[in-house]
């Protein structure tokens, strides 16, 4: 196996596992007695054996495919990545967090079509602005039960004002999303 494949392994399953423990306690606020440690396993087992071999494949395929280091280099990687790996990826990942959740294949086939779309968009809009948190419907994808229940996230600290609509500002100046609001559960990711 080569070494950079071996080091991409560790470096995601750090990575995952620290930002599940970042969500669990500084975004849900859970306490050191309600953080779900195997939620936090499950997503370092994720980023180690999915995220990082996969991911780290593809930049080195990418690299080979369009070698360079200009800013045009820049773009036309980007593109790819976004255009191309970006939507593969998302729905593997999501079917493969459905299995590790213990989702049966029906199940699995329901949450992927639910969340696919919108996680994809919020892909591409997430990096492009602020986003505050009834903006990002998405923090719920994770989770195995239904991600989104039709009412306010608990945790949102700026509401979207009443009768929102896409492109209008919520409280905190960010662009609203759909005018539903946060509409996540109280276990965004229960993995």
């Amino acid at each position: 196996m080569p070494a950079v494949l071996l080091s991409s392994r560790p470096v995601a399953g750090a990575l995952m596992g620290a930002g599940d423990v970042i969500a669990q306690q500084l975004v849900e606020q859970r306490g050191l007695h309600g953080h779900h440690s195997q939620r936090t396993l499950k997503m370092t087992a994720i980023g180690f054996c999915f995220v990082g071999p996969i991911v780290g494949g593809w930049y080195r395929i990418l690299d080979r495919l369009i070698p360079g280091a200009t800013k045009a280099v820049a773009v036309k990687k980007m593109m790819l990545d976004q255009g191309a790996f970006a939507p593969c990826f998302l729905g593997c990942f999501l079917a493969i967090t459905g299995v590790v959740n213990g989702l049966s294949v029906e199940q699995n086939w329901a949450k992927i079509q639910q969340d696919y779309v919108d996680a994809l968009l919020t892909n591409y809009c997430a990096g492009r602005r602020a986003v505050c948190c009834h903006c990002l419907e998405l923090l719920p994808v994770l989770e195995s039960k239904p991600a989104l229940r039709g009412e306010p996230c608990s945790r949102c600290p700026h509401p979207p004002p009443l009768g929102a609509q896409p492109g209008s500002m919520c409280g905190a100046g960010a662009p609203c999303g759909p005018p539903r609001g946060c509409y996540g559960s109280d276990d965004p990711v229960g993995l």
